[in-house]
């Protein structure tokens, strides 16, 4: 019998996975409602990660499978919400994954289009509207189902905010060392600008600084109010086994960045740009990790077990092969 804490790495990687095909599409979106000149160098890249989704599915059909495993108060013979119950969640997570697959593979085909005429533009603009609620209102029953509920008794009103900000700046994280890697290998067709460096770094410091506004905005409402429901989960976190992680996330994901990217020499420089994508990525991996695992704290660490490291050398070995496939399709690597 797998334990929950190796089992979390599954629901760890699959977060990682779904976030980083949702983000790609939901940024070249907001880019465009924006008006920002440099969509058009980053907006294919961006919108091949959502060539992740059908693995992101497949891997949301091994944890509802698994069932009691992914979510501890299955079988529970307390009371429980009607939101804590595996065939409702397992129904409208499908469901979700069904109709936010559909508005984003057509905002997709539009895109590609939106140059034609101006019908096929003002489609795409209309597709581009609905992205953002989309992505808002998907991330939030994600968030609630994954992390937040299970515990089914803990809640916080700005929960599934810092959940999917903190997924957008890792998504952010991963897109520009993505970036580094395929242009200093030679890979591209068409090369991008070295701008892009700077642009993404800017976006990477603002989301720093919202994800540790949302970050303490939920912990100082939970330490304020001083309810043991509230707080329990936070000191296990805290001082408990997986205090450790817990301190470490919080620094590599803004002690770093901030620190670093705050500067405006460090946002024009790509070697240190990277550096703290690296931490970012790591950080958000470790922060995912603890509030799954740590909702049931045990001595056992990530990593340290052969499922932690075989199930995620395959989940992300797949990821990696098929954003490559799709960046070839798209002809943007050679």
């Amino acid at each position: 019998m797998i334990s929950f804490a190796s089992w979390s790495v599954l629901t760890v990687d699959f977060l990682v996975v779904l976030h980083l095909s949702l983000a790609g599409v939901t940024l070249a979106a907001l880019l465009h409602l924006v008006n920002a000149k440099w969509r058009f160098d980053i907006r294919l890249l961006s919108v091949a990660f959502f060539s992740l989704f059908p693995l992101a599915f497949l891997l949301l059909l091994v944890l509802l499978f698994g069932g009691s495993m992914t979510f501890p108060w299955v079988g529970s013979f307390e009371t429980l919400p009607r939101w804590n119950n595996l065939g409702f969640l397992a129904a409208r997570e499908v469901l979700g994954f069904l109709a936010v697959g559909a508005l984003y593979t057509l905002f997709i085909r539009y895109q590609a289009k939106s140059e034609q005429s101006p019908t096929d533009m003002h489609n795409f603009r209309t597709v581009a509207l609905l992205i953002p609620f989309a992505h808002v209102l998907f991330c939030t029953m994600v968030a609630w189902d994954f992390e937040m509920t299970l515990l089914p008794d803990w809640e916080s009103s700005i929960y599934a905010m810092y959940h999917f900000v903190s997924a957008f700046g890792m998504f952010l994280a991963v897109l520009v060392l993505t970036l580094f890697f395929l242009d200093k290998s030679g890979a591209f067709v068409n090369p991008p600008g070295e701008y892009l460096y700077n642009y993404i770094a800017q976006m990477m410091l603002a989301f720093t600084i919202l994800w540790v506004y949302t970050f303490f905005a939920q912990y100082l409402i939970i330490w304020y109010g001083n309810m043991p429901e509230e707080t329990e989960r936070i000191w296990r976190m805290q001082n408990g086994d997986y205090s450790v992680l817990f301190w470490t996330f919080f620094v590599l994901k803004f002690v770093v960045p901030f620190a670093t990217l705050v500067f405006p020499f460090s946002r024009h420089n790509p070697g240190i740009i990277i550096t703290v994508a690296g931490s970012m990525v790591l950080g958000s991996w470790i922060e995912r990790y603890t509030w799954i695992s740590g909702t049931y704290p045990t001595p056992h660490m990530p990593m340290t077990g052969l499922f932690d490291i075989g199930v995620t050398v395959l989940v992300f070995g797949a990821a990696v092969a098929i954003l490559r496939s799709s960046l070839r399709r798209g002809q943007i690597i050679r």
